[in-house]
């Protein structure tokens, strides 16, 4: 059985017409050409069976279609959701992704950049947090930042603010007798500080009584567990036979503190009223499912390639115009009640 002929720029041109020349601009150059003669030649690729040899087109324009990612971890349910809805968007804008995971390292990080520079990327999606926006910003190429300081790059996060104005509303709404926020110290030019600013702000325009308890809880589980452990006892002894609205800085952290109390009761008791952010998966598979602040995942991921395949198209032009200033795009939270804060009715 003969093989299939490799269809040529050669056969393309001769099908169409055109030079082989034109045939090239259409693949390296597309909007050097009119939208009619466009269409022809991708008729043409479909008549013909085309089948293209990406190898050869990165060698002849330097392209390579990919996208670099690095994510801190893979511990946190957010990252993990926020990673596939990226890998995702394959569908949509036909780029393929290289991924790191940096663990928190800044030298390991600023290797895997190193690295997927080398392989000629096209841009940079950062998720990680230790290397400061204006030395990611001196890199020179095309990058967007999700939910970490984003001074001096392109962002897309969620509106923080309004989250934790969310979260605090709620647990009003169940007349708490205290509302207390678990959160990691987080630096103000960081966007998820805006969750610990909007709590405090509902709290204290509407004078209730509230707290923030500040602990890094970890990244590995038992150490997790350890220390919101510690965080349980501390809240049965200071707010005993208190209503306690919990607002928890992310649903992996909020899912830990669930375990241990149904662990110790058997059940959720009502005086406690838990709230989570992100709306991760792990949120709707809990043991019981978690009132949360979705960020809509999918659409800050479709946002933040949108946004920087905007950014790598811009270059590709014969006269590019980058961008003069950073593009922030803000993404509104959506609350969830689940049975975490409405299992009175029940």
């Amino acid at each position: 059985m003969s093989r299939k002929k490799n269809i040529t720029f050669d056969d393309i041109a001769k099908y169409t017409n055109f030079s082989k020349t034109t045939i090239s601009r259409y693949f390296n150059n597309p909007d050097s050409l009119t939208l009619k003669n466009q269409e022809i030649i991708a008729q043409a690729l479909v008549d013909l069976n085309y089948k293209e040899n990406k190898v050869a087109r990165i060698l002849a324009n330097g392209k390579t279609e990919f996208i670099g990612i690095v994510i801190p971890f893979l511990h946190n349910h957010y990252h993990l959701e926020m990673l596939t809805q990226i890998l995702l968007t394959y569908e949509q804008f036909g780029y393929k992704f290289l991924v790191f995971i940096g663990n928190g390292d800044k030298d390991t990080e600023r290797q895997y950049i190193d690295e997927l520079l080398a392989y000629k990327i096209e841009g940079l999606i950062i998720l990680s947090f230790t290397i400061p926006s204006r030395e990611l910003a001196d890199l020179q190429i095309p990058i967007v930042t999700v939910e970490r300081e984003d001074k001096y790059t392109s962002s897309v996060n969620t509106d923080n603010y309004m989250g934790g104005i969310q979260a605090a509303s709620l647990l009003a709404k169940h007349n708490c007798d205290i509302l207390l926020h678990l959160t990691a110290q987080i630096p103000p030019e960081v966007p998820s500080y805006g969750r610990i600013r909007g709590f405090l702000d509902l709290c204290e325009e509407r004078q209730l009584n509230h707290s923030v308890i500040y602990k890094d809880i970890g990244t590995e589980y038992e150490v997790m567990k350890k220390n919101m452990g510690e965080i349980l006892d501390e809240l049965e002894t200071a707010y005993a036979g208190m209503k306690k609205g919990i607002f928890v800085s992310n649903d992996t952290n909020a899912n830990v503190l669930l375990n241990l109390i149904i662990r110790k009761y058997g059940r959720l008791p009502d005086d406690y009223y838990i709230v989570g952010f992100d709306d991760s998966p792990i949120s709707r598979e809990a043991v019981l499912p978690i009132s949360t602040v979705g960020q809509q995942i999918d659409k800050i991921a479709y946002e933040a390639v949108s946004l920087l395949v905007e950014q790598m198209n811009e270059r590709k032009k014969r006269r590019p115009s980058p961008l003069k200033e950073p593009v922030h795009k803000v993404v509104t939270p959506v609350l969830l009640r689940r049975e975490t804060t409405e299992h009175e009715k029940h």
